[in-house]
């Protein structure tokens, strides 16, 4: 059946995530001088990088909530288990102000966006929180863009579940294979979308090796585009001419 809709990740898909979240904790340790306790500004990112996402784990197993996510993110990075939920929040919150200072676009989102707007609706499944995607959308100019916005925290369940993806396809009022998923993660997005009976389009930006992505290969079936250009063509869209093609 045609595919009727898209549905976007929204963090290293849309937004660049990790420019900014490197750039933003490169400031904020900057300003906290904490910077003199590790060999180098890359081994701190790294450190922040890889406790963000073993935090994260837990948080998409239902293990924490979103909030507690963030405030064991900072205990664990600062070896400081005994700070209390509100010094652990003020230090998230200072390190945020940086980060926002550093959101941008991929260059290729709005083109992209612009060549499906006719003929796709749209709308966003994140494994974060709604108030946070809704304020990010909005800052970048693109809530307006997407019929709803799903995350994680409120639906009570994350990507790569089924469950994820079939929630923002009921919301759509359409069968998962009226959907192309389009995001970044091997796992969470692609073959996630896939197991759900969706289309599945990985968009890998750093042109790595399949066999390197997280769990391996995505597998049969998944789309691997470098950049949000190949979209209309992949779904259909005639973009040398502004029509929709007739092979679809």
């Amino acid at each position: 059946m045609t595919v009727r809709a898209v549905l976007w990740d929204v963090d290293d898909t849309l937004f660049d995530y990790t420019t900014a979240d490197r750039t933003g904790m490169r400031a904020h340790l900057l300003a906290e001088r904490l910077l003199d306790r590790y060999g180098s500004v890359e081994e701190a990112l790294a450190r922040w990088r890889r406790i963000t996402d073993e935090q994260w784990a837990r948080f998409s197993a239902g293990e924490v909530s979103f909030e507690e996510q963030r405030r064991d993110r900072v205990r664990v990075f600062l070896g400081r288990p005994e700070l209390t939920d509100a010094e652990a929040e003020e230090w998230f919150a200072r390190y945020l102000r940086h980060y926002e200072a550093a959101w941008s676009l991929f260059p290729d989102v709005l083109p992209a966006l612009d060549h499906l707007a006719v003929d796709y609706r749209h709308a966003v499944l994140s494994n974060s929180g709604a108030h946070v995607q809704e304020h990010k959308l909005r800052v970048l100019g693109l809530r307006d863009r997407f019929e709803a916005v799903l995350c994680a925290a409120e639906l009570g369940v994350s990507k790569p579940a089924a469950r994820a993806f079939h929630a923002a396809c009921e919301a759509l009022g359409l069968s998962p294979h009226q959907v192309a998923h389009v995001g970044d993660h091997p796992e969470f997005d692609a073959r996630g979308a896939a197991a759900a009976g969706l289309l599945p389009v990985w968009i890998d930006r750093t042109g790595g090796s399949p066999d390197g992505a997280p769990g391996g290969p995505p597998g049969p079936g998944v789309h691997r585009i470098s950049s949000l250009a190949e979209l209309p063509a992949l779904l259909g869209v005639d973009t040398r001419f502004g029509a929709r093609s007739t092979f679809r």
